[in-house]
């Protein structure tokens, strides 16, 4: 099976390609129909592949297929090649199969919108992106489908463009993200100035022979790949632009955060390790980012009101986790909760859309109240996913992948207490905010009726998902419960196991904290914002309280700073120079052209005798030249 590899970006290539030529004269049916069939098509033949890789693996762990040659000059020569290990083999799968349910749920949410062919050429084209992203076998290829996912990003989140609001928040994504892709390119030519090769099982071999520990080149390039994470991952402090992309259709939304796009980063770090290994700074970089990114996103979204908004900080937050596994060399452990998140966070987002189309697209938690019993699988949705996202004990997915980050911060070499106290933090935060989504939106009062109920359409891909969101975490229960770590010994051949360290706490002691940290948050917000609403509201309005809550809601403040940092001085200085020595070249051009039209229009008056005149005096004028001459 290993053979079909190329079919699984290509088909959805394919669909987006004959959606974008035929889909304005398909019908609906059809259109959905071939977008969901394309990644269903892929989906099926990733777990087809994935069969064969568990019973027959590749020699050595990996499998390369070489399409044809790319580029070819002198001594480079690159290559349309796919490469296949355990790493890519689970985002290829967790892509696949998320986005296929995705999919399938828009083919409800969208049905009898204008744009609705074209929203799933869109779709088709963003996961064909991020499958090129995560098989290509260099980091050339790597890096098209890293720029295809951000330009499928502004085609999505700027969908409904009638809207001014919706095209500034995809220009605001697409520019944010570059700043990170510059980074990331310089780290690129750095490699290959460097080590002579793109070509990414080349590379690392390289690296490791011929850098030593600590090498200024290593440091180098893993913080230049790592601010091309962070633009993508949306992690500190490039993280302003994911709230505002909630201004796309909501399946847009979950595509994003679940199966594209912001996992783009874990995965460029995870497939770079060696460079991170090789440099305990850029290592301890990431640790640090991500530590500080799911405290500084746990707080934005304790304050949020849209419902979107608040799974967008979530989404913040919990990459943040996975960039904090990274950073502490507990590698299987960051991958492991890429896979849960997939599942739960598509899950709260495809939920989120049922909410919001039954509230007639109203997206503020403070104007529902009430729907439990109204929108009972929605509720369900938003209770298991919101449990696996907080972390439910022995229960959800969340759980296991969150717990084993945990440890790995506190117990690797690498690892420290203090990023697991501020991992513990992030898990009662997270519990705070989920469930003060969850008891405003479904309990207390109801101020609105919801409208309609959701097809099966809708309601299928959700079921699935929730079920995922619970026997996910199975696969790696931890050493206490006496089960054996499958997911890190399937990937072990493309990353290293976690270090062990000394720990001042059993891994079930601090299993018990984050328990605790979990039961705090949500006794928290069961009190304050389902039993006694009006004392969060007063603390709210009182003068420290109204400062915070500001703060936190503005994103502490960075798109105010990055307004006077950057956007101010840029525009002021393009007004100052609009007319510099370039602009006046082209400008002067102009002028001798327009004063030379203005003299010839005088010449055109409409009178005969003056057309005869200067025909006349021409023609002597002309005959005394000959004449001279």
């Amino acid at each position: 099976m290993f053979h079909l590899l190329w079919l699984v970006p290509t088909i959805p290539f394919a669909g987006a390609a004959l959606l974008m030529i035929f889909g304005p004269r398909m019908a609906h049916r059809t259109a959905a129909f071939m977008g969901c069939c394309s990644i269903g098509i892929s989906a099926v033949i990733s777990m087809l592949i994935a069969w064969q890789f568990l019973h027959q693996p590749p020699a050595g762990g990996g499998y390369t297929q070489h399409l044809w040659t790319w580029m070819s000059v002198a001594n480079f020569h690159l290559g349309i090649s796919f490469y296949l290990d355990a790493l890519s083999l689970i985002f290829m799968l967790v892509v696949t199969f998320v986005s296929f349910f995705i999919h399938v749920y828009s083919s409800e949410y969208m049905r009898g919108d204008e744009g609705f062919s074209r929203f799933f050429a869109y779709m088709n084209l963003f996961v064909a992106s991020m499958i090129v992203l995560v098989l290509g076998s260099n980091l050339l290829l790597l890096y098209l489908g890293w720029e295809g996912v951000g330009a499928c990003s502004y085609l999505l989140i700027g969908f409904w463009y009638t809207d001014p609001k919706n095209g500034l928040a995809a220009q605001k994504a697409f520019i944010t993200t570059r700043v990170g892709d510059t980074a990331m390119a310089v780290g690129l030519y750095l490699l290959f100035q460097q080590l002579g090769t793109l070509n990414i099982q080349s590379l690392m071999q390289a690296a490791q022979h011929q850098w030593p520990q600590g090498s200024i080149y290593a440091t180098a390039a893993g913080l230049l790949l790592l601010g091309g994470a962070c633009g993508k991952s949306a992690q500190l402090p490039l993280q302003t632009w994911l709230p505002d992309a909630m201004a796309g259709p909501t399946p847009t939304s979950a595509l994003i955060h679940a199966a594209t796009m912001v996992t783009a980063g874990v995965y460029l770090i995870a497939r770079t390790h060696v460079l991170f290994a090789l440099s305990p700074t850029a290592q301890l970089a990431v640790a640090v980012v991500g530590a500080a990114t799911l405290i500084a996103a746990g707080f934005a979204a304790l304050v949020q009101d849209d419902i979107k908004r608040i799974l967008a900080y979530s989404t913040v937050s919990q990459i943040g986790y996975m960039f904090l596994g990274l950073g502490v060399g507990a590698w299987t452990a960051a991958i492991f909760h890429f896979m849960t998140h997939a599942f739960f966070k598509a899950l709260l987002f495809l939920a989120s859309g049922m909410v919001i189309t039954s509230m007639h697209h109203e997206q503020n938690i403070f104007k529902m109240g009430g729907l439990r019993k109204e929108l009972p699988l929605a509720y369900w949705a938003f209770v298991i996913g919101g449990c696996s996202l907080a972390g439910l004990p022995l229960v959800t997915a969340g759980f296991y992948s969150k717990g084993l980050i945990l440890w790995g911060a506190l117990s690797s070499p690498v690892g420290s207490a203090t990023l697991w106290f501020f991992g513990v933090i992030g898990v009662l935060m997270t519990s705070l905010y989920t469930f003060r989504l969850i008891f405003i939106t479904f309990h207390g009062p109801c101020h609105h009726k919801p409208s309609q109920k959701t097809g099966w359409l809708m309601g299928v891909p959700v079921i699935v998902l929730m079920t995922l969101s619970v026997v996910g975490g199975f696969v790696e229960l931890p050493s206490y419960l006496g089960n054996h770590p499958w997911f890190t010994n399937f990937l072990q051949s493309a990353l290293p196991a976690t270090a062990e360290g000394h720990a001042a706490l059993s891994e079930l002691g601090a299993e018990g904290i984050v328990v605790l940290a979990f039961f705090l948050g949500l006794g928290a917000a069961w009190f304050f914002f389902l039993q006694r609403r009006e004392l969060s509201e007063s603390m709210a309005e009182s003068g420290l309280g109204r400062a915070l809550h500001r703060w936190w809601y503005t994103d502490w403040g960075m798109d105010w700073l990055y307004d006077r940092l950057f956007v101010r001085p840029v525009g002021w200085f393009s007004r100052a120079n609009k007319k510099d020595a370039v602009d006046l070249i082209y400008t002067g051009t102009a002028a001798v052209t327009r004063s030379g039209w203005s003299s010839l229009r005088l010449t055109e008056t409409g009178r005969v005798r003056w057309y005869a005149t200067a025909l006349v005096v021409g023609t002597v004028i002309f005959v005394l030249i000959v004449a001279l001459l």
